[in-house]
C-alpha cells in the first residue's frame, strides 16, 4: 500500500486543504486491520484510534467551538482527547473511541466545520490542518513500532551517493527564527539578530555506512565516547546499534526486514547515540542556530517528505529524509509568548527535551520548514531521527 502524493491544491481555499489532509488519514489507517487500530502497540504511544479521535477532538475545539461559537460535538469526549490531561502512559486505560465510532466522529465533526469555515480565522484552520498532519507522523511511528505483520508499506529501494565533504558557515550574524506573516508555530518566534562563530557543518546527515564504522569501531562499548547519562542509558538497557537494526546487518522497516541501505542517513538514533558517535569521530552536534543558518545558506533541496517513498532519500538535503537532533535543550526563544495555546510548546521548557530539526521523510511539506522545531527526551529512538557534525574553525 502506498499514499498518493498530495495533488496541487484547487482553488477554493482551505477546505480542500482540508479534505486532502482527512484522505491522507484515512489512507494511513485503511490498510490496518480494526484490532490493530484499537490495541495499544508500545507502551510509548497512543493507540491509533486515539490519534483520529484527537484529530477530531482538536478540529472541534478550534474550528467548531472556539472559531464558531458552538458547544462541542461531543463533550463527553473532550477530556478524553486531551493530550496535556492525558500522558500517552495513560491512553489505552481511557474511554476512547473504537474504530468504527472514531471514524464516524471524524466525519461528524467535518461535516459541521463544513458549515461555519466562512466564520473561522485563517489562524484555526492552518493550525488543524498542521496538527492533523503531525499525528500522521506520529501514527507512522506507532506502525513502524508494531510487530510484523500490522502494516505493509510499499518501499522502493533508494539509489544513489550521499553528499560529501563538508560545508563551511562563515562567523557572523544572521536572523534565527520565523518572520513575515506566514503561520510558524509559538516557539520559532519571534525572530532575532544573533552571532555565530564559523564552523563547518556536514554536508549530509551521518549515513548507514558511516554510523556502521562506529558500531564496528566498538563504539558503544567505549565509556569515553558516552556522556555520563548517556552510558547509564546505554548499559542499562543493554543498547549496541540503532533501533531496528539486526545482528546480520538488516535494518526492520515495517513489516519486512532488509538490508542496510549504506548512502542513507542513519535513522531512530537517540540523542546519545548521536552524541556518542560526534565524540568519537572528533565532532559535536551542532546547536540548533548553527543547523538554522547552515540551512538557511545551503538547504535549497528537499528530501523525501509526505511519506511518499515510506523512508529517506539518499543523504544530504537538510529538510526531509530524517530529522536531525541538535545540541540545543528545548525553550522559548528571548521574549517568547505563548500563542494560540501554551500547551503546545511552554509545558516542555522546563524538561531535559532536546531540539530536532529539519524533518523526516513521514513530516508534511506543509510543516516541514528551516525554523520548525521539534522535540524529544534524549533517549527516544521512535523518531525517524538521525543528525549531522559540526566541527569548529580555526
Amino acid at each position: 500500500m502506498a499514499v498518493a502524493r498530495a495533488q496541487p491544491t484547487p482553488l477554493g481555499g482551505v477546505e480542500s486543504l482540508l479534505e486532502s489532509a482527512r484522505e491522507r488519514t484515512l489512507a494511513l489507517v485503511a490498510p490496518v486491520a480494526e484490532a490493530d487500530l484499537n490495541r495499544v502497540h508500545d507502551a510509548l504511544m497512543s493507540p491509533l484510534v486515539w490519534d483520529l479521535g484527537h484529530i477530531a477532538a482538536f478540529e472541534d475545539l478550534w474550528l467548531s467551538v472556539r472559531g464558531a461559537g458552538l458547544e462541542p460535538l461531543r463533550p463527553n469526549l473532550m477530556s478524553v482527547y486531551d493530550a496535556d490531561e492525558t500522558p500517552r502512559a495513560r491512553r489505552g486505560d481511557l474511554p476512547y473511541l473504537r474504530a468504527s465510532a472514531a471514524l464516524e466522529y471524524l466525519s461528524g465533526v467535518r461535516e459541521r466545520a463544513r458549515g461555519v469555515l466562512q466564520r473561522v480565522p485563517r489562524l484555526p484552520c492552518e493550525l488543524v490542518l498542521q496538527h492533523e498532519r503531525q499525528h500522521n507522523e506520529t501514527m507512522l511511528q506507532t506502525l513502524q513500532l508494531a510487530a510484523p505483520g500490522v502494516y505493509t508499506p510499499d518501499r522502493p529501494v533508494q539509489r544513489g551517493i550521499a553528499a560529501a565533504g563538508t560545508l563551511r558557515v562563515e562567523a557572523g550574524g544572521f536572523v534565527l527564527g520565523a518572520t513575515g506573516e506566514r503561520f510558524a508555530y509559538d516557539n520559532e518566534r519571534p525572530a532575532r539578530e544573533i552571532e555565530l562563530e564559523a564552523f563547518e557543518i556536514d554536508a549530509c546527515p551521518v549515513t548507514n555506512e558511516a554510523y556502521a564504522r562506529f558500531v564496528e569501531d566498538g563504539g558503544y562499548d567505549r565509556r569515553d565516547a558516552w556522556s555520563a547519562p548517556g552510558w547509564q542509558w546505554r548499559v542499562r538497557h543493554g543498547v549496541e546499534h540503532p533501533l531496528y537494526w539486526t545482528e546480520d546487518g538488516g535494518v526492520r522497516r515495517f513489516d519486512a526486514t532488509v538490508e542496510l541501505e549504506p548512502q542513507l542517513p542513519v535513522m531512530h538514533v537517540s540523542w546519545f547515540e548521536a552524541d556518542a558517535f560526534a565524540r568519537w569521530a572528533g565532532k559535536r552536534l551542532p546547536s540548533e542556530a548553527e543547523w538554522e543558518k547552515a540551512a538557511k545558506l545551503y538547504g535549497t533541496d528537499r528530501g523525501n517528505l509526505d511519506a511518499v517513498d515510506f523512508g529517506p532519500g539518499v543523504a544530504g538535503p537538510f529538510v526531509g529524509d530524517c530529522w536531525e537532533w541538535t545540541a540545543s535543550r528545548f525553550g522559548g526563544y528571548p521574549g517568547f509568548r505563548a500563542h494560540p495555546y501554551r500547551e503546545y510548546s511552554e509545558v516542555f521548557f522546563e524538561g531535559d527535551y532536546r531540539v530536532l530539526r529539519g524533518g523526516s521523510w513521514a513530516t508534511s511539506g506543509r510543516v516541514a520548514r528551516r525554523t520548525f522545531r521539534n522535540w524529544d527526551h534524549p533517549q527516544r529512538r521512535q523518531i525517524f531521527a538521525g543528525f549531522r557534525c559540526v566541527r569548529d574553525c580555526e
